[in-house]
């Protein structure tokens, strides 16, 4: 007699990405599309990792070949919050991704259009239809949650949750000494989302630099299904960054994805205190640093008051596996993957 297995207890949770669509981001998407324990609502493009169209197109395309092409995708911001500064060009991490964001390994297809309401009036449109449920992962420059948090005051509110890949609250930044590129990007954005008065998860530098692929993660993917093989090939020019940048080897980082598993409960941290934080602007040293209080550590981390920030300090180092199986043995994907 076959054996009975238990109902599934768990309700997914109601998520919205917000993303700058990279190579790391890409695997957060899919990780998003894939896991029964989320029921992905959209996603907003955003200027970071690549222009904002690239993000888009690069988004448009991902959620297709998971099959999940009824996910809306909703265009972003093209820069940060106060505008580019006077005589710069865009600051993009084509050098990291590709020049288009696939590992220069994509397709280059447009497949899908991107609804008509920006990424700002989604995430507002998204919450007040889900009031209370829906927690917003934004694994990019925080751009897009700051002009929402203009359209709509009340979204904190009307939410969750907001969970971030960003920061660094122990570990050196990737910018600059103290600086993730993800606030550093859009430090004033930044410091809009984190003064917001809800419950912020800050996955950060301090985890997502020990949360590492390596080329036996690129086989897995390599044997899978197409949607495995894709993600295997556009990580190859990925890992060439972090062997020079990081690493001195052949792995990378999986910065996105982490912020996923984490707001959807697959992954537990195993320390994340609950603190007060807040992000620097102006000029000088130390723009976009996270500064987080963490003078607690010594006595366990006592609450302290207004506190809403939980800083993720330590997680399973070997998450990667599970975020790997997934992709792997999610088959083929739903459109043709061949390069031109």
């Amino acid at each position: 007699m076959a054996e009975t297995l238990p109902e599934r207890t768990t309700v997914p949770t109601k998520m919205l990405l917000d993303c700058d669509t990279g190579v790391d981001d890409t695997m957060a998407i899919l990780y998003a599309a894939l896991h029964p324990d989320v029921e992905l609502l959209g996603v907003g493009s955003v200027w970071g990792n690549v222009d904002v169209e690239t993000a888009t197109r690069n988004s448009l395309h991902t959620v297709h070949l998971a099959g999940r092409g009824e996910v809306p995708v909703a265009r972003g911001a093209a820069g940060p919050l106060a505008g580019w500064p006077a005589g710069t060009d865009p600051v993009y991490a084509f050098h990291v991704h590709g020049d288009d964001g696939q590992g220069n390994a994509g397709t280059g297809r447009a497949v899908g259009r991107a609804v008509a309401e920006t990424a700002a009036e989604q995430m507002v449109s998204v919450a007040k239809a889900h009031p209370g449920e829906v927690e917003i992962v934004a694994v990019g420059p925080l751009t897009n949650v700051a002009l929402a948090l203009g359209l709509c005051p009340e979204l904190p509110a009307l939410v969750r949750g907001i969970t971030i890949m960003g920061g660094a609250a122990n570990a050196p930044g990737n910018v600059t000494e103290v600086a993730e590129a993800n606030i550093w990007h859009d430090p004033e954005a930044a410091a809009a989302v984190f003064n917001a008065d809800w419950p912020l998860t800050m996955v950060g530098l301090d985890v997502t630099m020990r949360t590492t692929l390596d080329e036996s993660h690129r086989a897995t993917l390599a044997a899978g299904g197409t949607i495995g093989q894709y993600t295997s090939r556009i990580l190859d020019f990925y890992f060439d960054f972090f062997a020079r940048e990081a690493f001195g080897e052949r792995r990378s980082c999986l910065h996105d994805a982490l912020a996923v598993a984490v707001a959807c409960g697959s992954l537990e941290p195993t320390l994340a205190p609950t603190v007060n934080a807040h992000v620097v602007v102006g000029e000088g040293p130390t723009r976009g640093q996270t500064v987080c209080d963490l003078r607690g550590m010594y006595m366990g981390f006592p609450a302290q008051e207004g506190a809403h920030c939980r800083v993720v300090l330590e997680s399973d180092p070997a998450f990667g596996d599970a975020v790997v199986a997934l992709i792997a043995g999610a088959g083929d994907a739903a459109i043709d993957l061949e390069q031109p």
